[in-house]
């Protein structure tokens, strides 16, 4: 969680069930709990099962009350952290992954000419994971082969 002017921000990794896609419940954090957000990503399957990721803020409390109405409306939460790994030890330090990063989650360290990675920032694109020559970066998959 990386505190922000109007309280902190958090990205997650939202899945939708058939019943629950079609439905408006991320607007709703808006209009229920005041807070803002930002589709970073998202999927439909045929079957209409959803997924999507989100960086939402705004007041912290607001923000336990929002994920709590998602939950209870079926939308299962998953931390971006959880989603997306590196292998340190694995890692050359390239740089190549930095090029293809949207939210600059991987960077290069100057003074140590090490790449950082800053899992608050990263909203579990996989660019990083098709880029990277040593297949140090990994994607979790959930069941259905999808991010």
């Amino acid at each position: 969680m990386n505190e922000v002017k109007n309280g902190f921000r958090k990205i997650v990794y939202l899945s939708f069930p058939p019943e629950v896609s079609g439905r408006p419940v991320v607007c709703n954090l808006l209009r229920k709990f005041d807070l803002s957000f930002n589709i970073l990503k998202a999927d439909i399957s045929p079957r209409h099962e959803g997924t999507m990721t989100l960086e939402v803020s705004g007041r912290e409390d607001e923000f336990h009350k929002g994920i709590g109405y998602l939950k209870e409306n079926g939308v299962r939460i998953t931390p971006v952290a959880h989603k997306i790994f590196r292998d340190d030890e694995s890692c050359v330090h390239c740089g190549v992954c930095t090029a293809m990063c949207p939210t600059d989650a991987l960077r290069l360290d100057l003074e140590t000419l090490k790449i950082v990675f800053d899992v608050d920032k990263c909203s579990a694109c996989g660019m990083c994971t098709r880029v990277c020559p040593v297949k140090c970066m990994t994607l979790d998959m959930d069941e259905n082969g999808r991010p």
